[in-house]
């Protein structure tokens, strides 16, 4: 009501701050080219932050930004969620509101947990990842606003940001990859003490290149000089420059109080001694009546509405008119830029204010206040009535109305996915709890919380809030916003008191929590858990928690224990979900039964399952469910071999999961393409889905796979000290007390292989027997068969190395024996299956063409370019050896080698490469201003195929050995020493070591086990 009335600026011109306004006209100038900026302004409180801000935004709306302000509020201990962003979204609605409109479009539910004005928000299932999911809705919104204009954000007193807002900032600087979006915070830097909650987020953002920190200092003598001279409007002697100089330390603020002191008494000797004194001497200069309109303003919040503080100062319009005319004439109270109320003009004054109220009157000012809140609750904005209600009662020291609104604020906080503050308010409420009277807490029912703790069956809407309610609530809520070991300390003592109230399902309910708890903290598996509230429900009637402990029995079981146990346990989850009628639930365990049909045989029908699924939820908006079948779907395809179709439902995966929000399960799905796209060769793309994996991933295990995928095509592309990083990133991200199958086996294979290429064969060796001893139940078919290839192809390859022929028998019995128990019922188990046999026969020296043409038969409808590349490589060194192989091996090591470069396969091409020049093939591999290999190069009439009448003299010759030097190789092959091998062929020993040592020297390798190796693997001198 009172924007009218004038307010002169205290200082009319801006001083100083140059640089810092360069600062920050430079990064506006990046981010209108496209390049989104953020910038942190700290300094002391009453450095002059905000004058630096208002001048900043007058220019860059002069350059045409859209310019949204908002600010951090200070109210009770909790603060408001997210509180600078609603401000800040509705003035971009005020400046931009098409825009606004469209970049919200589809959404619009779900952004309006952020801004109400927008809609209803649904009352959809939440889990850890909901916040998440809303920040990358906020994300994409300022996005699309900043993609033709450029926007400034400005966010103020970020040293009073709520845990919501912090965790938002944190995202939404480190995801924003678009817009022209320039993000300006500002902070008190004196308040940031070493426990300060926004140290740690300060410290994250100093890590991020498109993050600047400002730091505002004191001003210097001049410039409070030339401050006093704009303020006065006259230029001050200098006694009194120096004067207020020392005084105020070259506070700005500081400057202003002591230039209006000394202006209206003329008397630099009349300044008070006290900075509280004096930002409370224009106070007391006030009017009785205004004095006490700004007490009442200054305990009602960072600002106060109109109506509101019209009800709680209980004064006639008039006088409440003029009282406030009196203080805004003042400048002391400011009209609020966002809403019909009234600020304090600067954050100091009214803490100066609010802190010289005595007890009694804080008490009950904030009564007055909760008791106009609650006759009227249109008095405040929707997004902020609960939570000031709650803080106003508790401040009121009234338990019996703050225990109601505590617990009403909190689901207001969840309903907003605000989950630390909701466990901030219902920790208070459990403080509260013992000291309203019990005729109190009868009256108060539960709520929303039945969404995530379904009640007793012997429970009606009647049965009051119980302790215990309470208590599953906070747990949630502590693992929803990532305090783990808060809630396990919860849930022990929910556990402690059902010990004595023989409650079954409550107790199973908790042991549910306990166990994702134990293993998102990787303190174990969570079997335990699970296998405590499986017994604690078993003989009990149907019911929404026994369902959902079922369920959570065969998702583990799935994850941990795949097979029949698993898919029985699958069945009667879907049976009692439909029994109890809980749809979202049937539709999880139907999920997990669909892949495990699948893994067991039933493929169609399994994947049939799965994609019904995945509609249904779909067309029920369950998006948390659509997210999970988004990435199972996709995973279960590949392991079928159906690479092409689970490319195809990746891609409706990644829209669904990007018009979400779900951004950790937008990274699963990618990571798992990227699989398929591995597997059909198109390594470029899949490295392409990888990088989109790594920049959404929020969970551990999403990050991991992440990680697993960059392990394979490192190893694939021969980049070792590369794929060692990744993997032991791998190892670590999906810890070590939770171990599933498909976060084993896979990274085993790569440090079998990692080791194998290194020459370290007998570690390889210990990794596979390590990971063979616990078996492979069915189920892991996908991840057991391709480790088991691995593992037959290390020993082929080490055949004839001494150091490894002991233990190789019992390695090759053992992989025969795992591949025996695992069904090989789809094309492509069937083709690693034949390939193991093949790299069996090849490490006890008996394979054939014949082996190897029959796995590149199996693979070769299977589009998967890489393994039959390296099969027709294996093929075609079998043909080298009979004959008349050469005409056909030419063609397949002609078609390997092409395939190995068009992929970027580097070991594969180089073991093509010398296989060639051995048998003096040419490869003709090179295209218009390649090299060739100089292997090659280096074989006579490399234009046409040769073979000589012994092709082992000819492979041996392609490594410049003399006939003498073949004959000494041959018996080094066979495990002879020098004195042996003088004997043999007549020699003195001193000669044989010479030619041993020339020998190493032409074949490259270090030791003699290493080249006896290298002649069985290449097959240079066969036996008879």
């Amino acid at each position: 009501m009172l924007h009218t009335v004038e307010t002169r600026p205290v200082n009319p011109r801006f001083v100083g701050r140059a640089a810092e306004l360069d600062v920050l006209t430079e990064a506006l100038a990046r981010a209108e080219a496209g390049e989104p900026q953020a910038l942190l302004i700290g300094g002391e409180a009453g450095v002059g932050k905000t004058r630096l801000v208002e001048e900043f935004c007058g220019r860059a709306a002069r350059r045409d930004a859209a310019v949204a302000v908002g600010g951090c509020v200070e109210i009770g201990a909790e603060g408001l969620p997210y509180a600078p962003f609603p401000a800040a979204l509705r003035a971009l609605r005020r400046t931009l509101p098409d825009e606004m409109a469209a970049a919200s479009a589809g959404q619009e539910g779900e952004l309006a947990r952020l801004l109400p004005e927008l809609g209803e928000a649904p009352r959809d299932a939440t889990d850890e990842h909901s916040t998440a999911r809303l920040f990358e809705l906020t994300v994409r919104l300022l996005e699309r606003i900043s993609a033709d204009r450029p926007v400034v954000l400005v966010l103020e007193d970020l040293h009073w940001a709520d845990a919501s807002t912090r965790h938002l900032l944190a995202y939404l600087f480190r995801t924003l990859r678009s817009g022209r979006l320039l993000v300006v915070g500002t902070y008190r830097a004196d308040d940031i003490h070493r426990r300060h909650p926004l140290r740690p987020l300060l410290a994250e953002l100093d890590r991020l290149r498109t993050v600047t920190r400002v730091e505002l200092g004191r001003f210097s003598h001049a410039e409070v000089g030339r401050q006093l001279t704009s303020i006065l409007a006259v230029a001050p002697g200098s006694g009194v420059v120096d004067e207020i100089f020392d005084r105020s330390d070259g506070n700005a603020f500081f400057v202003e109080e002591l230039a209006r002191s000394l202006e209206s008494t003329g008397d630099s000797s009349c300044l008070s001694e006290s900075l509280r004194d004096l930002l409370l001497v224009r106070v007391e200069g006030l009017p009785d009546h205004a004095q006490r309109v700004a007490r009442i303003v200054a305990e009602g919040g960072s600002s106060v509405e109109h109506e509101l503080l019209a009800a709680v100062a209980g004064l006639g319009e008039d006088d409440l008119d003029a009282a406030l005319r009196a203080a805004v004439g003042a400048n002391l109270l400011r009209p609020a830029p966002d809403s019909d109320g009234y600020r304090f003009r600067h954050s100091l004054v009214r803490e100066a204010v609010s802190d010289d109220l005595l007890p009694g009157e804080r008490t009950r000012v904030n009564r007055r206040y909760a008791e106009a809140l609650e006759a009227d609750p249109s008095l405040v904005r929707e997004d902020e009535r609960t939570t000031r209600l709650a803080s106003y009662w508790y401040a009121a020291h009234d338990t019996a109305k703050a225990l109601p609104a505590v617990l009403h604020a909190a689901v207001e906080a969840r309903r907003r996915y605000a989950y630390a503050e909701q466990l901030r308010l219902l920790e208070r409420a459990l403080q509260l709890w013992d000291e309203v009277p019990e005729a109190v807490r009868d009256t108060l029912r539960p709520l929303d919380f039945a969404e995530v703790y379904p009640a007793s069956g012997d429970e009606t809407a009647t049965t009051p809030l119980r302790h215990l309610d309470v208590l599953a609530e906070a747990t949630v809520a502590a693992r929803f916003s990532g305090d783990r070991q808060r809630a396990l300390a919860i849930s022990r003592k929910a556990l402690r008191t059902l010990e004595t109230e023989g409650d079954p399902l409550r107790a199973a309910w908790f042991w549910v929590q306990r166990s994702r708890l134990v293993q998102g903290l990787d303190r174990g598996d969570g079997w335990e858990e699970l296998a405590t509230a499986q017994k604690l429900v078993r003989g009990l009637p149907p019911s929404a928690v026994h369902a959902e402990v079922l369920t959570n029995v065969a998702s583990w079981r799935a994850l941990h224990e795949p097979g029949p146990q698993a898919l029985a346990d699958s069945d009667r989850a879907v049976e009692y979900a439909r029994l109890v009628g809980d749809e979202y639930i049937e539709l999880h365990a139907r999920l997990t039964r669909g892949w495990l049909s699948a893994d067991a045989g039933s493929i169609e029908d399994g994947l049939a399952e799965m994609y019904a699924v995945r509609d249904r939820a779909d067309e029920r908006k369950m998006v948390h469910l659509v997210g999970r079948a988004s990435i199972n779907l996709p995973s279960s395809l590949e392991a079928m071999g159906r690479s092409l179709e689970a490319v195809a439902a990746a891609d409706h995966g990644i829209e669904v999961c990007h018009a979400h929000g779900l951004a950790d399960s937008g990274a699963w799905v990618y990571a798992n393409q990227a699989q398929s796209l591995f597997s059909l060769g198109h390594w470029e793309r899949g490295e392409a889905a990888v990088s989109a994996a790594e920049r959404l991933a929020l969970s551990h295990k999403a990050k991991g796979l992440a990680a697993v995928r960059r392990t394979e095509l490192a190893l694939a592309r021969g980049n070792f000290d590369e794929a060692e990083e990744w993997l032991a990133l791998s190892r670590r991200y999906f810890g070590l007390r939770d171990p599933q199958p498909q976060h084993q086996i896979t990274p085993a294979r790569h440090a079998m292989l990692l080791a194998a290429a290194r020459g370290r064969t007998a570690e390889a060796r210990e990794v596979f027997e390590e990971v063979a001893a616990r078996g492979f139940p069915t189920g892991t078919q996908r991840y057991a068969l391709p480790l088991l290839q691995a593992a037959a192809a290390i020993e082929a390859d080490a055949r004839g190395l001494p150091a490894t022929e002991p233990g190789r028998p019992a390695a090759l019995a053992l992989i025969r024996r795992r591949v025996k128990q695992l069904p090989l019922l789809v094309p492509v188990w069937a083709a690693h299956g034949l390939a193991i046999d093949a790299e069996l026969a090849r490490a006890e020296g008996t394979d054939t063409p014949e082996h190897w043409a029959r796995a590149a038969a199996a693979f070769a409808p299977l589009s998967r370019p890489y393994e039959l590349a390296q099969t027709h490589h294996r093929w075609a060194e079998a043909l080298l050896t009979a004959p008349a192989g050469c005409s056909a091996a030419t063609a397949l090591l002609r078609g390997a080698h092409t395939a190995a470069r068009r992929l970027g396969a580097r070991p594969l091409a180089e073991a093509a490469e010398q296989l060639a020049a051995r048998a003096r093939i040419a490869l003709d591999a090179a295209g218009p201003g390649e090299e060739a290999h100089p292997a090659i190069l280096a074989v006579p009439d490399a234009g046409m195929a040769t073979a000589g009448p012994d092709p082992a003299i000819a492979a041996a010759e392609s490594f410049g050995l003399t006939p003498r030097e073949r004959d000494v190789h041959r018996l080094v092959a066979a495990g002879h020493t020098n004195r042996r091998i003088a004997e043999e062929l007549f020699i003195a020993p001193k000669t044989a070591s010479v030619h041993v040592s020339n020998i190493l020297a032409k074949l490259g390798v270090s030791t003699r086990g290493e080249a006896a190796a290298l002649a069985h693997r290449l097959r240079l001198y066969p036996t008879p």
